[in-house]
């Protein structure tokens, strides 16, 4: 993580865990048709969904199994908890790409005054704000896969050493099993390419975004800080 950026976990969910947590998605999408967190095609294809802490609270234990737990609060420290959670999908025929990018976008409880803070937007009812990179810095997202993903489905590439400034290494494409999680800083250069139009993988991951504590600074608080070591909810 230090050097790279980024650090792959292997089998942190079974292949029965994966597959409960791909049913529990399903009967959350049916719960909440029509909601405009969900991104859907005309034809019903989910691509991606927001606000998932509000959708699916039971989202933030995938952030407490054994084999992710330990790795979050040893990156963020023992008061870390899970601020923004969405879903990613790109179905078969379906698949979309990004640019490179890095994520500076937080999810806050409201918009307030813009200074280290910046650029407001509401996504889906939620108010959003640019973060300072010191926060930023410290933060870290965990990419669960409840996919294969291969060379066919689009995978994530990252440009190692980035979230330090260092642009210059050669990019490198993540693969990995279902049930792998990627650990990756919000910083970190990041892009997506466009699915294999032949294939019949989906890519879904379910994404955690995790902060060091419940607390903000210059007048702002989390929309949602859910503490990972005690199960805790907070502003």
């Amino acid at each position: 993580m230090a050097e790279d950026g980024f650090a792959l976990l292997p089998g942190v969910l079974s292949t029965a865990d994966v597959a409960e947590v791909a049913a529990e998605w399903v009967a959350v999408c049916g719960a909440f048709t029509g909601d405009e967190a969900i991104l859907a095609d005309a034809d019903g294809r989910v691509s991606g969904a927001r606000a998932l802490l509000r959708l699916w609270p039971r989202v933030v234990g995938l952030a407490r199994r054994p084999g992710l737990l330990g790795p979050l609060l040893e990156v963020l420290g023992p008061a870390g908890g899970v601020v923004r959670a969405l879903f990613f999908d790109k179905p078969p025929g379906h698949g979309w790409a990004l640019p490179w990018h890095k994520d500076r976008t937080v999810a806050v409880a409201a918009h307030g005054p813009l200074g280290r803070f910046t650029k407001p937007t509401t996504k889906a009812g939620v108010p959003h704000v640019e973060a300072p990179e010191e926060l930023l810095q410290r933060m870290v997202t965990a990419r669960i896969h409840l996919d294969d993903v291969t060379p066919e489905n689009g995978p994530l590439r990252v440009l190692p050493g980035s979230h330090r400034g260092d642009e210059t290494r050669p990019p490198v494409e993540v693969h990995c099993r279902a049930g792998d999680v990627l650990l990756m800083r919000p910083l970190l250069t990041h892009a997506s390419g466009h699915c294999d139009p032949a294939t019949a993988r989906h890519r879904r991951i379910v994404h955690l975004e995790c902060a060091p504590s419940p607390d903000l600074s210059d007048g702002y608080w989390w929309h949602d800080f859910v503490r990972l070591g005690l199960g805790e909810r907070g502003a």
